[in-house]
């Protein structure tokens, strides 16, 4: 029995896939493309502001813009007052061209530029430093305005993290600060913290509500904290989850590939996106004494997060028209018009677990009946597969046929996307609706 793992249910995209559209843009564009729905951003936005008022906290939310390259979701968090999470020059360019001011950016990263530095802190940038020597940059770039900065702190639960300021260079920056005068304006610390653990986030932010205090006694600002993103995003329902985690082997995917639990992000989980931020805001750092939202209030302390892949929930899927299917020993190879470079979980010793969609180009006379199939890109390379899975699909898949994969809006479209082979890039198509009961409308992201 084939194991299968469907996507949560999604009106709105069921409503599209069943609206003769998509096969529309397949012929007009030539070839894949991925779709995007900026109205589902907005909602998973209002959630994440709903859940620090329902907290009583100060807070801001910043769009971490390495999750997705598209134009339109830096638009609506212009639109909307929200802030944006750059880590290049290029980034923060395409941020403050979409109108996105200089002050609602955080720049995060190791080892910025100086040019960076300098362009971020003119605009007025809070910008979070990683190492003394760019603190040491910072201060002695003689800037005619003052350079807003967060200092970022080594996790000690992470020992092997590459970011952050060790406990030693940490004193040393709050002392630079102090005597830096008018040239930077410290207001308080972030981390960079890998996993999707509600209580080890909050714990860590409580350590640096404390530094907050510690920091003020040298006279800096020190009112705010950034925690960062990983908020876990839910594809799949916990039952199928778990079955797939416990049953999934060599023989389910095509030439007996093997993955191990740990390849896999985590598809389901129990507290996600917006209820991730409430956990963390319940939660009382190391296990004692008040919960991290009074802290905050007692503290005058706002709370910074920069959520990316959970603010993309359900914001995008990616089209590919099926060119053509062989069998092979019991099941089927299709054979899309992309590359797996545009999926991107498949080149990280993963595989991207939600069930495409087929969205057959015709009916067919007929029952139709179950047809195993793994996905293959259409490049010359032996590991070019989409999907190793042998995939359950409702019927065989023909050629003009289109499979849809749910909900890569949040780092599957673009973070590995070469024009192999001069492939074109897929084009990202903004879909919206002009009222309840109209057909979607599109245009090209800019």
């Amino acid at each position: 029995m084939a194991l299968t793992l469907p996507a949560h249910p999604d009106p709105r995209a069921d409503r599209l896939h069943t609206s003769g559209l998509l096969a529309e843009l397949a012929h007009g564009l030539g070839g894949p493309f991925h779709y995007l729905l900026p109205e589902r951003f907005d909602t998973n936005l209002a959630a994440f502001r709903a859940a620090l008022a329902d907290a009583g906290v100060e807070g801001r939310v910043y769009y971490a813009k390495k999750a997705n390259k598209a134009g339109v979701f830096i638009e609506r968090c212009a639109a909307e007052g929200a802030g944006v999470d750059v880590a290049s020059l290029g980034e923060l360019r395409d941020a403050l061209a979409h109108g996105v001011r200089g002050e609602d950016l955080v720049v995060t990263g190791p080892a910025k530029t100086t040019q960076l530095l300098r362009i971020a802190a003119q605009q007025g940038a809070l910008i979070a430093v990683d190492a003394l020597d760019e603190l040491d940059r910072l201060v002695t770039l003689q800037l005619p305005r003052t350079a807003r900065l967060l200092l970022r702190v080594h996790p000690p639960g992470q020992p092997g993290s590459r970011f952050g300021l060790s406990e030693r260079d940490l004193d040393e920056a709050m002392r630079d600060c102090a005597e830096a005068g008018d040239q930077v304006r410290m207001e308080g610390f972030s981390f960079h913290l890998s996993g999707y653990d509600p209580q080890q986030r909050a714990d860590l932010a409580g350590s640096l509500v404390e530094l907050c205090l510690k920091a003020r006694v040298l006279g800096l600002q020190a009112d705010r904290i950034s925690i960062g993103g990983g908020f876990a995003v839910d594809y799949v329902a916990a039952d199928t989850w778990e079955t797939f985690l416990d049953q999934q082997n060599p023989g389910d995917y095509h030439a007996g590939k093997t993955f191990t639990k740990s390849d896999f992000y985590p598809y389901h989980s129990p507290v996600a996106g917006p209820d991730a931020l409430r956990a963390v805001l319940a939660a009382r750092p190391s296990g004692n004494g008040l919960g991290l939202a009074e802290r905050l209030r007692q503290a005058g302390v706002m709370l910074l997060l920069e959520p990316g892949r959970a603010l993309l929930d359900r914001a995008g899927s990616s089209v590919f028209t099926v060119q053509g299917v062989k069998d092979r020993d019991g099941y089927g190879i299709v054979t899309v018009d992309g590359t797996s470079l545009s999926l991107s979980e498949q080149w990280f010793n993963s595989e991207y677990l939600p069930d495409p969609e087929l969205v057959p180009a015709r009916l067919r006379p007929g029952a139709p009946a179950p047809y195993r199939a793994c996905v293959a890109g259409a490049s010359c390379l032996d590991s070019d597969l989409l999907t190793w899975r042998k995939i359950a699909f409702p019927a065989q898949p023909y050629a003009g046929d289109l499979i849809v994969y749910p909900n890569t809006a949040g780092y599957q479209m673009d973070s590995n996307e070469s024009p192999f082979h001069e492939l074109p890039l897929p084009p990202k198509v903004v879909i919206d609706y002009p009222d309840d009961a109209g057909r979607p409308r599109w245009r090209l992201d800019r």
